[in-house]
């Protein structure tokens, strides 16, 4: 049913090709668009989306913790659990006003 097929890659203009079991992969999950560069190209463009992650000491209990923002020098920064505390807190607080 499916063929392989050569394709050009959009970013390095390279062919590669798009194989049958490729074709079926994307037909089985709905997929209708062929893959418009190639695996490496698509690679290096998942990495680049990536987000860098800043370690940094939660300033509430002292854990190490990673976000996704570069920290301002005397700004505090919470983890993960600290934040959704404080947060919740902070809609209490509103509710009984």
């Amino acid at each position: 049913m499916y063929e392989d097929e050569k394709l050009i890659c959009e970013d390095c203009g390279s062919e590669f090709v798009f194989t049958a079991g490729e074709q079926e992969f994307y037909a089985q999950r709905g997929l209708v668009n062929k893959p418009k560069r190639c695996p490496e190209c698509r690679k290096n463009r998942r990495q680049k989306n990536r987000r860098k992650l800043y370690e940094v000491t939660c300033s509430k209990c002292g854990c190490q913790t990673k976000v996704p923002f570069k920290p301002i020098e005397g700004k505090e920064v919470y983890c993960k659990d600290c934040y959704a505390a404080i947060k919740e807190a902070e809609q209490q607080n509103q509710e009984s006003v």
